[in-house]
This record gives structure tokens, C-alpha cells and sequence, in this order.
């Protein structure tokens, strides 16, 4: 497809991939590339569109007016928390099951309509906002009612919607023929993950449409009221819910990436495995911090929320936070990839975009966005983080940079992999993950700096003084300083990586294996010492003492105190900053 591919496929339209040794098969790469390839142009205008927002909320430029600045916000928040991880996800799901499988996709037809269903859905919602007029309202991304946006706003969603729901289905299919033919076979970690995040998707997008039909009845006439604690709660089903799927899409892209490039192994599947199922039950449980100060919701409903319920999820991702950095120094100490406490770390492929993207992202993610989503997610805490700019502050450490840096890992491999191009760009491919993320990171920290200790809000474009009142938020101007100015550097990296990536496909080189293959090989396998896998006996029948069970994770385990460390350190802050907020006590 495109025309890009250097790969030839057999009569059975099957290849081999030099590098993972999976069976791939054409249908199924085809779709990857377009779904692929289309999430990066949603990357491409929702960085186009950050800019205005960067530099409108960095009050020194001001960009926009306050009108354009929420239709300008509105495009920009779902080019990119929405359309860009989208789509990624899709592809990600065919990776996970068609690829790792070694299958063909199963109902490509449909994939292609719901491919073809879910632009319609996009452009659909770009031409209602952009071109909203009074007294329609630019929906930002929570679209609140009883705030009207315009009806082809609402038309768009829910064709978009319902074609991420079909896109699905060839997935799902695929992993049935494949227990059908295989019952006692157990799925491969990797598809049991986009098969969890596949479930979690479903459940998200059914709450969207329940939303979002009878909303668009509503704004065309159909219905003549719609309640808002209704849609309050109705919406963060899907409004939060997406976000959750990005996250075990992240968590299994971390697995296949850490394998792939750095030569993990998993240290225990059945550990990880029931990780994802916890996150199956409770994930979604954290859409209640979005609703702590509703009035519509009661005091028991926020206690099971954001306590008893959301600790399912909570412990899922402390065991893959430890599992997956555990599998990758199992693994490399193996293979005697470095000894000491951190060689393993150290003798990693750090000039590999592709390794360098993934572990700032495992990094990033969980110093400054897990960590933030248990305090914001806790009903005390809450109030002093709820509609300031903490609030996308956290969500741009989990998507902004956690989430898309993991993508960007994943879409450098895809470029070599899936379309057979060498990565353009030289020197610069080695250092956009690291720009992009360090100055994403900084960007995170000041939104959520100025939201929690400023109590800046997180919608208004203008904040520095507010009309009719003696406050004034001008002690906060140095942070908006660093904010604008690392806002435009992050910009300036992702618009780099999408650089790299059409140039890749333009004018790379072809990726025909050899030395490259050869290196990556080494990286993964570790060569003659890695070549026997963990299921092989030993020679005396006895249990392999060469297995990830018998590597030393000390280093891994130093990294879980330093950031338990952290943790504490930033929840006793949090709940300090609480307690000057309003006296505590007699």
C-alpha cells in the first residue's frame, strides 16, 4: 500500500520480518500503514494548532483573542488527545494480533469502512468547530452541556465513534479464528494486552455514543432538553475512558518495544497478565476525579471511586512500572549485556530513537503523570488540582509525552519494519525523542505547578489580571516564561519527528537487513549465550538455572525506592499545600 514498501510477500501474501522473526501478512500491513500514516497527520495539525494555544496562553505573546483561542484549543485537543492516539491504536491492535500471531486480518473489508467511517467522523468534527458561530459554543474537548456546540459537531463524534468501534472488530475476529484453531494455545502477552485495551475501547466507545446520540437529538430538535449531571456522568465514560486506552496501549507497546529493540524478557506473564486484568475491572474507575466536585454525585459514590475502586488499578500499574524495566535488565543481564548495579542499563541502545523513546516515555509517564493521576484521583487532594491548569498539566505528562513518546518509539520501528525505509535525518533521529520529551516534561511540571500552587485555571486564556477583581496572578509570569518558551521546543520535536518519518518514506534508504538486521539480532538475542530461550531444560533434567527468574534485578528494584521515594515525598507536599488552603483543626 502507498507504494513505500521494499518488502516482497509470498503466494500466500506472507513475509517473514528479518528482525522479530513474525510471520506478517499483507492485509494486515496494509492497514497498519494506513492507519499508521494517518495518525501522524493528526500529529502534524494538532502540533500546527499547539502552537497558537502555547503561545496565547504564555501571556507575554498573546496570540489569539479569547474567541479564536477556544476554537483554535478545541481543534488542537482532538487532533491530539483523540485523533492522533486513535488512530495509532488501531494500527497497534492489528500489530498485536495480526502480526505477533501470524495471521492474516481477519474481515480487512471492514477495517477499510471503518477506517473510511472514522475520517468522515474527523473531518466532520473539524468543519463543526471551525466554522461554529453563536450561540453554538466551541466544544473544547468536554463539549459540556447545556453549552450548544453545533450539530455537526455531535455528528462528527458519533461517526467517528462508531467507526473506531467497527475498526476493532477485524482484531477481535483475528484473535478468535485464532483461539478456535489453537484452544489450548495461550495467547502471546503482547495480544493478550491489545485484546484487554480492545475490551476497555469497547466499553469507553459505547459510553461516548450513549452520550453522544441523544445529544446530537438534542441540538437538532429531536429532544427538547438534556440533562447536564446526566451528561457529566455519561461523558467521562468516553472522556477519560480514552484516555485509559491509550494507557494499555502504551503499557503494550512498552512490552514489545523493551523485547524488540533492548532485548527484554518478560520476568513473569502470569504476573503481568493479571495485571491487565485488574486494569480490565478498575481502570475506568478513575474517570471519578474528573466528578469530585459534583454536586450531582454523593459522598459514598467519590469514597468507592477514589479509594477502594481506583486501588485495582493502582497496583496494576506498580506491578508492570516494576515488571516491564525488570524483563529488560532480566533479560540484558542474560545475555551479559552489562554487569554492576546499572550496566545493564547503561550498555543499552541509547542512540536508538526507537529504545531512547520508549524508556523516557516508561520514565516520564510514570514520575510525572502516575504519580500526579493517584494524588488528583484521591477526593482530598482533588480539591486543590480540580479546573486549574494542574488538570492538563497532568494529562500532558500521560498523553502529551508519555503516551505519544511510546508511539513515536513504536512508529520509528514501523518505518523500518513495516515499510522497509532507513530512517532519515542521522543525528536528529538520535536526539528528538530527547528533546521532545525533555521539553515536554518541563512543559507538564509548569501547568501543574501553576495550577496547584497558583491555582491558575485551565481554560482561560487570559489570567494575568482578572477584570473587576484585585487579583492578580503577575508572581506566576516567570513559570508561564518557562512554560511558553519549552512549549515551542516540544513543538519544534515532535514537528521533527514527523519530519523524520515522511522523509523516511520519501527518500529513505531501503532497510534490507544485513549488518542493521544483524545488530538488532545481537541486541535482542545476545548471541550464542542468548540463543537457548528460558522454556529449554537443562542437560541433567533439572530446572534452568539460566532463566529471567534467576537474574539479579537489584537495579530494577533501586529504581522502584527511588520512586517510591518521590511518591511519598510529592503526597505529603500535596497534602501540605491542602492543609494552608483551609485551617485544619481548633
Amino acid at each position: 500500500m502507498f507504494g513505500f514498501s521494499t518488502y516482497e510477500y509470498d503466494d500466500d501474501g506472507f513475509r517473514t520480518c528479518g528482525v522479530t522473526s513474525l510471520r506478517i501478512h499483507e492485509s494486515a500491513e496494509d492497514m497498519v500503514k494506513l492507519y499508521g500514516l494517518t495518525a501522524i497527520v493528526a500529529l502534524l495539525v494538532g502540533g500546527i494548532f499547539a502552537i497558537f494555544v502555547a503561545l496565547t496562553r504564555w501571556e507575554l505573546v498573546g496570540l489569539l483573542s479569547p474567541s479564536d483561542f477556544y476554537r483554535y484549543l478545541s481543534v488542537h485537543a482532538w487532533y491530539l488527545l483523540i485523533f492522533w492516539m486513535v488512530f495509532m491504536e488501531i494500527a497497534i491492535l492489528y500489530v498485536g494480533g495480526s502480526f505477533v500471531l501470524g495471521r492474516r486480518l481477519a474481515l480487512q473489508w471492514l477495517s477499510k469502512v471503518a477506517y473510511a467511517v472514522m475520517v468522515v467522523g474527523a473531518l466532520v468534527i473539524t468543519y463543526g468547530t471551525w466554522t461554529q458561530e453563536v450561540p453554538n459554543q466551541a466544544p473544547l474537548l468536554t463539549s459540556y452541556a447545556p453549552l450548544p456546540s453545533p450539530a455537526s459537531f455531535y455528528l462528527g463524534v458519533d461517526l467517528f465513534l462508531l467507526g473506531a468501534l467497527v475498526a476493532a472488530v477485524p482484531f477481535l475476529a483475528t484473535v478468535w479464528r485464532e483461539k478456535r484453531e489453537h484452544p489450548s494455545k495461550t495467547l502471546p502477552l503482547v495480544t493478550f494486552g491489545a485484546f484487554v485495551t480492545s475490551i476497555v475501547a469497547a466499553e469507553a466507545i459505547v459510553g461516548g455514543l450513549i452520550t453522544y446520540v441523544p445529544t446530537l437529538f438534542w441540538r437538532i430538535g429531536w429532544i427538547a432538553h438534556i440533562d447536564a449531571a446526566w451528561y457529566r456522568q455519561m461523558y467521562w465514560i468516553i472522556g477519560h475512558g480514552s484516555q485509559q486506552i491509550n494507557l494499555l496501549a502504551m503499557i503494550t507497546v512498552w512490552y514489545f518495544m523493551t523485547h524488540v529493540v533492548g532485548g527484554a524478557e518478560v520476568a513473569s506473564e502470569k504476573v503481568s497478565r493479571f495485571a491487565f486484568v485488574l486494569y480490565l475491572f478498575f481502570i475506568n474507575m478513575g474517570a471519578a476525579h474528573h466528578l469530585m466536585s459534583d454536586p450531582a454525585v454523593g459522598l459514598g459514590w467519590r469514597l468507592w471511586n477514589t479509594s477502594y475502586a481506583a486501588y485495582g488499578a493502582v497496583v496494576a500499574s506498580m506491578i508492570h512500572a516494576f515488571a516491564i524495566p525488570a524483563g529488560l535488565e532480566a533479560g540484558r543481564r542474560r545475555k551479559g549485556k552489562g554487569g554492576g548495579l546499572f550496566g545493564w542499563l547503561w550498555s543499552a541502545p541509547w542512540k536508538d530513537p526507537g529504545f531512547s523513546a520508549t524508556i523516557l516515555s516508561i520514565i516520564l509517564f510514570g514520575f510525572l503523570g502516575g504519580i500526579t493521576g493517584v494524588m488528583m484521583g484521591q477526593m482530598q487532594l482533588n480539591m486543590t488540582w480540580h479546573n486549574t491548569l494542574a488538570v492538563p498539566g497532568h494529562f500532558h505528562a500521560t498523553v502529551a509525552t508519555g503516551t505519544t513518546l511510546a508511539f513515536m518509539g513504536l512508529g520509528y520501528y514501523v518505518i523500518r519494519l513495516v515499510f522497509g525505509r532507513e530512517w532519515v535525518g542521522g543525528v536528529l533521529a538520535t536526539v528528538q525523542p530527547y528533546i521532545y520529551g525533555g521539553a515536554m516534561g518541563i512543559v507538564a511540571l509548569m501547568m501543574m505547578y501553576l495550577g496547584v500552587l497558583f491555582g491558575v485555571p485551565r481554560r482561560h486564556p487570559t489570567v494575568m489580571n482578572i477584570p473587576g477583581t484585585e487579583f492578580s496572578f503577575e508572581p506566576a509570569a516567570p513559570f508561564f516564561a518557562v512554560f511558553g518558551v519549552t512549549a515551542v521546543l516540544a513543538i519544534l520535536g515532535g514537528a521533527l519527528f514527523v519530519a523524520i518519518a515522511v522523509g523516511s518514506l520519501l527518500v529513505g534508504g531501503e532497510f534490507t537487513g544485513d549488518a542493521r538486521i544483524a545488530a538488532l539480532r545481537a541486541a535482542a538475542d545476545g548471541g550464542e549465550r542468548g540463543a537457548r530461550t528460558s522454556s529449554e531444560p537443562r542437560s541433567d533434567g533439572g530446572e534452568q538455572a539460566d532463566t529471567p527468574h534467576h537474574q539479579s534485578m537489584r537495579g530494577t528494584f533501586v529504581f522502584t525506592l527511588v520512586f517510591l521515594a518521590t511518591f511519598v515525598v510529592l503526597w505529603a507536599l500535596n497534602w501540605l499545600l491542602l492543609s494552608q488552603v483551609w485551617q485544619v483543626g481548633p
